[in-house]
C-alpha cells in the first residue's frame, strides 16, 4: 500500500489554536490571487503543454521544429502555444517568417525543476 493510500489520521481535539488561525489568515493570498495560482497550475496540468515547454528550454524553437519533435500538426502546437503565451509561461520573437518560442523567464524554468525533483523523490 502506498503512502497517499493509508487512511489519514484525524484530529481529535475540539480546541482552537487561534493565535495559529489569525496569523495564517493574515499571510493567505486573497482570492483573485488563489484564483490566478489556480490558473496557473491549471496550464501547467497538460502533459503536451509540459512537452512543449521542455522542448523550449534553453533553446528557442519555432511552431515547425516543435510540431515536428512532438509528432504533431502546427496548428495543434500553435493553440498550445497560445495558451501558454496568455498564461505568461512563453514568450516569442518573429525572425522573418518564423516565430520562435522560449521559457518567459527562469521563473517557469525552476517550477518545472522544482516539480520535477518533487516526483522523483
Amino acid at each position: 500500500m502506498k503512502n497517499y493510500e493509508k487512511a489519514l489520521p484525524l484530529c481529535e481535539c475540539e480546541e482552537l489554536h487561534e493565535d495559529i488561525i489569525e496569523k495564517k489568515r493574515e499571510a493567505m493570498p486573497d482570492e483573485n490571487t488563489l484564483y490566478d495560482l489556480s490558473d496557473f497550475f491549471k496550464i501547467l496540468g497538460d502533459s503536451t503543454r509540459a512537452k512543449i515547454l521542455f522542448a523550449i528550454d534553453g533553446e528557442p524553437m519555432c511552431v515547425c521544429d516543435i510540431a515536428n519533435l512532438l509528432g504533431m500538426t502546427k496548428s495543434a502546437v500553435s493553440h498550445q502555444l497560445k495558451v501558454l503565451r496568455q498564461g505568461d509561461l512563453v514568450t516569442y520573437r518573429k525572425s522573418g517568417k518564423n516565430v520562435y518560442y522560449t521559457l518567459a523567464d527562469d521563473h517557469v524554468r525552476d517550477i518545472i525543476e522544482k516539480a520535477l525533483e518533487h516526483i522523483k523523490e
